[in-house]
């Protein structure tokens, strides 16, 4: 009797994978999901597209197209009468200006100590936020009392014993880039544990130190910065007493970073609050005390769920340092509009050109914040979905 083969096929190997449709993977699959799932979306991705062309192509035409990129003075940008021409942005202006807008008035001859400054900042900055670089507590202790040491003496100057290492240089004459990361960073470092504070005492079960809090936060949340820049720089002298007086971007740091210490307490106190009292409880059964519970169990876990909130601070002290121009320092947005007045380079696109430079270099630090901000909160888990 001849055998009889079966019907049935029985497979020994797993089924190989085979790729995902194209319409729903990679590029294409991200467009059709998330702009054209439906007729509304897809109504609405068109009209995004049309705003966006209409607002993109005229900023690319001005900024690139018909830009003037050299020249010596403003008949560079200038269109002769009848030609029919269009000049876009003068990138020769911002050239010629170039120096100011980073240094403001300080000597040429010593700008090479704040190149060092600069470089010594990034050159801490960068593998102290990169979380696989080795020698984190080193790297911080250098960046957080080594360099503003080394930042002082080398924009201010130095003497040992009369005899002179390095010109005196005011801070007066400081301006441009200088003075916004000056005043940016020193906000952003003193803001945060001054914010901490505050918002542990804020939360104080002892009456005064609540007290002092709450009154401390309440009135510099109540008044504009402006108004704190205007107190600290021309009202604080006439309460000091006679020959006392402080330099007037000394003056500036306290008031911004106070100005800024009382919204990041309100931050961090937010934080505070979505702990859940377990955590309390459990750090004061394993018998620790306070400070020790604040450092191990309960600032870790309020600072992570705030991070947003925090760097959200920071962006907003970033962009908040142009107003010291109302106290006569010229910031790099305040620097940019100083350079209007020169008739070397006055032409009818100057000031839209310095205003779209300053524009740009603002958005690269904010943009760079937010996107840190959003590569530490997947790091750390924090359960937000971007």
């Amino acid at each position: 009797m001849a055998e009889t083969k079966s019907a049935f096929h029985i497979r020994t190997e797993e089924a190989p994978l085979l790729p995902a449709p194209v319409s729903t993977a990679g590029a294409i699959g991200w467009v059709r999901t998330n702009l054209f799932s439906s007729i509304g979306n897809t109504i609405l991705t068109l009209i995004g597209i049309l705003i966006a062309y209409s607002l993109i192509k005229p900023l690319i035409e001005f900024a690139l197209i018909t830009a003037v990129w050299t020249g010596e003075n403003r008949n560079a940008c200038l269109v002769p009468e009848g030609s029919g021409e269009v000049v876009g942005a003068c990138w020769a202006y911002v050239k010629a200006y170039f120096p100011q807008f980073i240094y403001g008035r300080y000597p040429a001859a010593q700008t090479w100590r704040v190149d060092i400054v600069f470089v010594l900042f990034a050159a801490l900055l960068i593998p102290l936020a990169i979380p696989s670089v080795p020698y984190k507590r080193i790297n911080a202790v250098l960046f957080i009392v080594g360099l503003p040491i080394a930042a002082y003496y080398l924009l201010t100057g130095l003497s040992i014993g009369g005899n002179v290492i390095l010109p005196v240089v005011s801070t007066s004459l400081w301006g441009g880039l200088l003075v916004t990361l000056v005043i940016a960073v020193t906000g952003i470092a003193a803001s945060l544990p001054i914010g901490i504070l505050l918002a542990l005492g804020r939360r104080s079960n002892m009456p005064v130190i609540k007290l002092f809090s709450v009154m401390f936060i309440e009135f510099w949340r109540g008044v504009p910065l402006i108004t704190v820049l205007f107190m600290s720089s021309v009202m604080l002298p006439l309460f000091l007493p006679e020959g006392i007086t402080f330099d007037r971007l000394l003056r500036v740091l306290i008031g911004v970073t106070l100005f800024s210490a009382a919204y990041m307490a309100e931050v961090v106190r937010g934080g505070l609050q979505a702990i859940p009292k377990g955590q309390y409880e459990g750090a004061k059964a394993l018998g620790l005390g306070y400070w020790q519970m604040m450092r191990l169990i309960i600032l870790p876990q309020a600072l992570k769920l705030v991070i947003p909130g925090i760097v959200n601070t920071f962006i907003g002290l970033f962009k908040d340092t142009t107003l010291v121009l109302i106290v006569g320092m010229f910031d790099l947005l305040g620097q940019i509009q100083s350079s209007f007045t020169d008739p070397t380079w006055a032409t009818p696109v100057t000031s839209r050109t310095g205003y779209l430079f300053a524009a740009v270099i603002f958005f690269a630090f904010c943009f760079g914040m937010s996107r840190y901000s959003i590569y530490m909160e997947r790091r750390l888990n924090t359960g937000h979905k971007r």
